[in-house]
């Protein structure tokens, strides 16, 4: 879920690994070095490609928003919850 409402996309997703993070919620790809402090996520600086893709900006704008403003993260079982002041995303561990 971002910000309440199902990815427009089924491909969405965000992956970790070692060194960096990435993100995709059906058209353009983000991502870059990320770390964990705390309870907040670091992520960046991203790059990102720039497609326009109908559709689909808007919750693009919002995912890249919500990974740059250092979120709060809340892993249960096999969901995180990622979330700031504006936004959030739940992600489910697949």
């Amino acid at each position: 879920m971002i910000d309440g409402a199902k990815p427009v996309s089924a491909d969405a997703r965000l992956e970790f690994d070692a060194d960096n993070a990435s993100a995709n919620v059906g058209c353009n790809g983000m991502g870059g070095p990320w770390r964990l402090e705390g309870k907040r996520l670091f992520v960046g600086p991203l790059v990102s490609t720039e497609m326009w893709c109908d559709g689909m900006m808007e919750q693009e704008r919002t995912v890249k928003t919500l990974l740059s403003a250092t979120p709060e993260v809340s892993i249960s079982g096999g969901r995180m919850t990622l979330r700031t002041g504006g936004h959030s995303a739940e992600l489910v561990r697949q």
